[in-house]
């Protein structure tokens, strides 16, 4: 016998269909692509079990006469496409003719549909591939697809899908995305009985879009070339570190794009750290011709015939739009400190730091700074400066001579108590004062590294044995507070600061399914959430180590690591949510240190197991300068 064969035509279906069926948000997917395409200004989705029972969607579209409806469940059928050229000009949602009978053909399919000028409908029904049987049935103009027991006679596929939370969390993104691109449609998603989500009508696109927004946002509309760029783009202190709420659409088509995705957050320009995106909706339209939408089996993906004029074309759109944009009033910027010595105050304005929404600390005073008064600058767009801070009283001066201890160390002469956000850096992880904070004591030892000075309250500038070391701040502290988080998640001890009142989240389905799926793993690295509706949670507590950061950032980041896990370990997973979550509660640049602070990170930094010099994300903490090197410079 030939050891090569032609497959059964059923079990080559049945294989067919996993390019195009991956789980039940796909098959809503495409039903839901040729219910627009039909023209359905009303859609109803029912769904039970996550959809591994049953997925009903229903519209109030063209529908179809008996031929029609007899043809749409053959492969390779459809009303798309007549020439290959029509290829080339793809203006539709759906074109393949593969949906229905990929779907039938791993489920038990009933299609029931009418036109507006039929007396009666027509009814197909289809058991995992066998022959339709096609028959009269009364029922209203449009059309209704009927999925029962997904993936019956495929047990192997059936076994991968998660939980219903977790599939009936990605139904309802699909669902988001389906209501996103046309405003004017009324999508309702019914779970397991029970309404879960309604999209009214609207009357703009930017109305329909504010459903994935919930702080300040900007709205942009503009033409460059040959692309039309609508988007309506969160403030840069909304941003997250996934791609998963920013939602991108090209001549009505969801696309998951990373590139594009790059290019919205290029937009920001450095107000967007890197890694980090924006929320919002953003669409683009441009000539069918210049997008290739046949690339990707679930049309998931496209590509550009001038993919870098598009990519160029959309950041200048948006960079234009959002460098406009004016959510706040004018904001007085302090100017930097001066340094005693240099002459005369600072020219200069400070750069813009785009850190969390928290005051900075007060700076020392200096003499040249305190006879400085504030500059009124440029109206601040995103309206996120810091509000001026109360004078603060000097700080314990660094002795110039440190006493000498008998262990050959030095010590602080003064007493100096740390604020809390620095406190912990000094202290042991078990210790704290009987009122909850941490207190330094009178002697703060001096290493061999010795901190000599703060630099545009950005590095700290040390000595040390065999040279000069400047350190950044931020990714010092950002190092140690990872540390910690990482002993103390594994020790299962992880430190909590509980909320005087809850703070409330909105959710997506999504990250509602994970706090749900994945409550006791987010409760042990330091974040005690509660949900209190289908997409609604409360956060109780945060890591105390972490307690100056944003309880509802804290959670969207930890959320957005886990959703993008993929392949990852959960634990490693975390791991980077802890990296993530460390960033937030560190040390910010632009934040004032007296010399016993920097005195206290560098300590800290000693103590730190598996030091490599860099901060979780790569980034280098410490760069050091040989006197070796420092006398060759100056040509000693």
């Amino acid at each position: 016998m030939p050891r090569i064969r032609v497959l059964d035509s059923t079990l080559a279906d049945q294989i067919a269909a996993g390019e195009v069926v991956e789980r039940p948000a796909s098959v809503v997917k495409e039903l839901l692509e040729n219910a627009l395409d039909a023209g359905a200004r009303a859609i109803t989705v029912e769904v039970r079990d996550g959809g591994s029972t049953l997925l009903r969607v229903t519209d109030d579209g063209a529908g179809m006469d008996r031929e029609d409806a007899t043809l749409a469940v053959v492969r390779h059928a459809t009303s798309k496409i007549r020439v290959a050229e029509d290829l080339e000009r793809i203006g539709t949602l759906g074109f393949r003719g593969e949906a229905l009978p990929s779907i039938a053909s791993v489920s038990r399919l009933r299609l029931v549909t009418r036109t507006q000028d039929s007396v009666e409908g027509t009814e197909v029904v289809i058991d995992g591939g066998a022959p339709a049987r096609v028959s009269p049935a009364g029922c209203a103009t449009g059309t209704t697809v009927e999925v029962r027991e997904l993936f019956f006679n495929t047990p192997a596929r059936r076994k991968f899908l998660k939980g219903p939370t977790s599939e009936s969390a990605q139904i309802s993104e699909v669902c988001l995305r389906a209501a996103l691109i046309d405003p004017g449609l009324r999508l309702t998603l019914v779970r397991d009985g029970r309404r879960a989500k309604e999209f009214l009508p609207a009357a703009a696109w930017d109305e329909r879009a504010r459903h994935v927004l919930d702080g300040k946002a900007v709205r942009i509309e503009d033409t460059h070339r040959a692309l039309s760029v609508r988007a309506l783009l969160s403030a840069p202190e909304e941003a997250r570190t996934g791609a998963s709420g920013l939602h991108v659409f090209v001549n009505g088509r969801p696309v998951r794009d990373r590139n594009l995705a790059r290019s919205v957050a290029f937009a920001y320009g450095s107000v967007m750290p890197p890694g980090r995106f924006p929320t919002g909706v953003v669409h683009l339209v441009l000539d069918p011709a210049e997008v290739d939408v046949n690339v990707h089996p679930q049309k998931a993906e496209v590509r550009f015939q001038r993919g870098r004029e598009i990519h160029e074309s959309l950041t200048r759109v948006l960079a234009k739009g959002l460098g406009t944009a004016a959510w706040a009033g004018p904001a007085t910027r302090r100017p930097p400190p001066a340094a005693p010595g240099w002459g005369g105050p600072a020219a200069r304005e400070p750069s813009a730091f785009w850190g969390d929404r928290l005051p900075l600390g007060p700076a020392s005073a200096s003499p040249v700074e305190t006879a400085t008064p504030a500059r009124e600058v440029e109206p601040d767009p995103w309206g996120l400066a810091a509000p001026s801070a109360p004078s603060a009283p000097p700080a314990v001066p660094f002795a110039s001579t440190p006493e000498a201890r008998a262990d050959g160390q030095h010590s602080l002469p003064l007493p100096y108590v740390m604020p809390a956000a620095l406190a912990g850096l000094v202290a042991s992880d078990g210790d704290a004062a009987p009122d909850g904070s941490h207190v330094a004591t009178a002697q703060l030892p001096v290493p061999h590294v010795r901190a000599l000075a703060q630099v545009r309250r950005l590095y700290i500038v040390a000595e040390s044995e065999s040279g000069l070391v400047i350190l950044d701040q931020h990714a010092a502290d950002e190092r140690i507070q990872y540390d910690r988080l990482r002993r103390q998640f594994a020790a299962r001890s992880v430190r909590l600061q509980r909320l005087l009142l809850p703070e409330r989240v909105d959710l997506s389905a999504r990250e509602a399914a994970l706090i749900e799926s994945h409550g006791d793993e987010i409760a042990r690295a330091g974040i005690e959430v509660a949900l209190i509706g289908p997409e609604t949670a409360a956060v109780h507590a945060v890591p105390a180590l972490l307690r100056r950061a944003s309880p509802e950032r804290l959670l969207r980041d930890l959320l957005d690591e886990l959703s993008r896990a993929g392949d990852r370990g959960f634990g490693d997973a975390i791991d980077m949510a802890l990296a993530t979550m460390a960033c937030h509660g560190a040390i910010r640049a632009g934040d004032a240190l007296s010399l016993e602070e920097c005195q206290a990170l560098l300590d800290a930094m000693a103590r730190i197991e598996e030091f490599g010099g860099h901060c979780p994300h790569g980034r280098p903490i410490v760069l050091e300068l040989p006197f070796g090197e420092l006398a060759r410079k100056v040509g000693r």
